[in-house]
């Protein structure tokens, strides 16, 4: 198992896959994906799930996490937000946030964010916006 930097490109088909299956693949592609960083769990060379982050000036936000469902479950998607965290900390980042679907909140307060009731409606889905001060 390995974290590594991978290119905006190699999330598409894992976001669109897991997150928005029912839509095209352009609708998971970011404008802003040529200007962040892009995460990537592998396990036996396998890319299983993706994280996408931007920063701008001392906050991260991190987008589009998302797990092969064949492995959730397993700890994953937690590490590689343990990473990401690390990463906000090394780089000396106030706060990390994210646009979590409100059925998944439980998952980011386990990690120690918090909702700030700050919701609203995509594509049918419900978001509350989660956030972590250093």
């Amino acid at each position: 198992m390995i974290i590594k930097s991978i290119k905006p490109s190699d999330t598409w088909q894992i976001r669109h896959k897991v997150m928005w299956p029912d839509q095209p693949l352009a609708f998971v592609q970011l404008d802003e994906d040529e200007s962040g960083l892009h995460f990537g769990f592998f396990i036996e060379e396998k890319l299983v799930s993706i994280v996408s982050c931007f920063i701008l000036d001392d906050e991260m936000q991190f987008r589009k996490l998302a797990t092969l469902p064949e492995y959730q479950g397993l700890g994953i998607a937690s590490g590689l937000l343990k990473y990401v965290f690390q990463l906000a900390r090394k780089k000396e980042l106030r706060r990390i946030w994210c646009n979590a679907r409100s059925n998944k909140k439980s998952f980011y307060e386990k990690l120690g964010m918090k909702d700030t009731f700050q919701t609203f409606s995509k594509a049918g889905q419900e978001f509350t916006i989660m956030e972590f001060y250093f």
